[in-house]
């Protein structure tokens, strides 16, 4: 895993784990991986972090083996269980409200491969082609972020009577010109609208109130049988792919394994600097 620190507070989690994916089934081996991108404050991501791989493992020896349902589960309760945190210090720390991160999970189980995403991470597969010994690039994952005009008409359909449910503030398509995510794991305030109000921040209150949530917290889900000629997925925040391509990274991770991080720290650096 390779963390790039962009904030002076680093935001953002990660983790790999392998081994048992339940805790009862000693059949149901796999390996979890997990990017949470953070914002407003580290504490959504550390909390995913501590939480998220507990709640699978649990689910999944509900169900017995590995599904969408049981990932989707996983996130419901991780989601429920922040939502606790930031109800019982409110009096406190209101600000934990206005905390959020993205969450990328992939999970390999039994030759499948389970891709869940809430926010712009993504999901890339390098798959060799047969004959000509390229590695192309499989995006796996979808994103929500209020840049792409099918997440805008998916959200304003899904709230019909809000004409300002996204707007262009700065260039840039935001959830009430404030978010460009639209799921994430907490986000609080603009989910429940009993955390959009005093002693929560000015900056993040919504001068109307809200009926329904405004971010979502479903998880979209990708099921995936491994193939032989499947190589190697990359799992990324956005802070990567705004800089290069999928091609580009899998080429980056094809061409030098050992050394792939240095690869794209020195590309995006690059990138950077024009």
């Amino acid at each position: 895993m390779a963390v790039v620190q962009a904030n002076n507070l680093l935001e953002d989690h990660s983790q790999v784990e392998s081994g048992p994916l339940s805790t009862s089934e000693p059949g149901l081996q796999g390996t979890f991986v997990g990017v949470y991108d953070g914002h407003g404050g580290p504490e959504t991501a550390r909390y995913i972090n501590d939480h998220l791989f507990n709640h699978l493992r649990r689910f999944a020896s509900e169900h017995k083996c590995m599904s969408a349902d049981v990932i989707r589960k996983a996130f419901r309760a991780t989601e429920e269980g922040f939502i606790s945190v930031v109800s019982n210090q409110w009096s406190l720390r209101p600000q934990l409200a206005a905390v959020g991160s993205c969450c990328l999970v992939g999970v390999v189980c039994s030759g499948t491969l389970y891709v869940a995403n809430l926010g712009d991470s993504r999901a890339v597969l390098g798959r060799l082609v047969k004959g000509t010994g390229e590695v192309l690039a499989m995006q796996l994952s979808a994103e929500h972020n209020a840049s792409y005009e099918e997440v805008r008409r998916e959200l304003q359909a899904s709230h019909p009577d809000d004409p300002h449910i996204v707007v262009l503030k700065h260039n840039v398509w935001r959830v009430k010109g404030i978010i460009q995510i639209t799921r994430s794991i907490g986000d609080v305030y603009l989910k429940k609208p009993e955390f959009n109000r005093e002693p929560l921040h000015s900056k993040f209150r919504l001068q109307e109130t809200f009926r329904r949530p405004l971010l979502s917290s479903d998880p979209a889900i990708t099921v995936h049988q491994i193939q032989p000629t499947d190589k190697f997925i990359i799992f990324a925040s956005d802070g990567l792919w705004e800089h290069l391509s999928n091609q580009e990274v899998v080429d980056m991770v094809q061409s030098s394994p050992r050394n792939v991080c240095i690869l794209i720290l020195c590309s995006v650096s690059v990138t950077w600097s024009f």
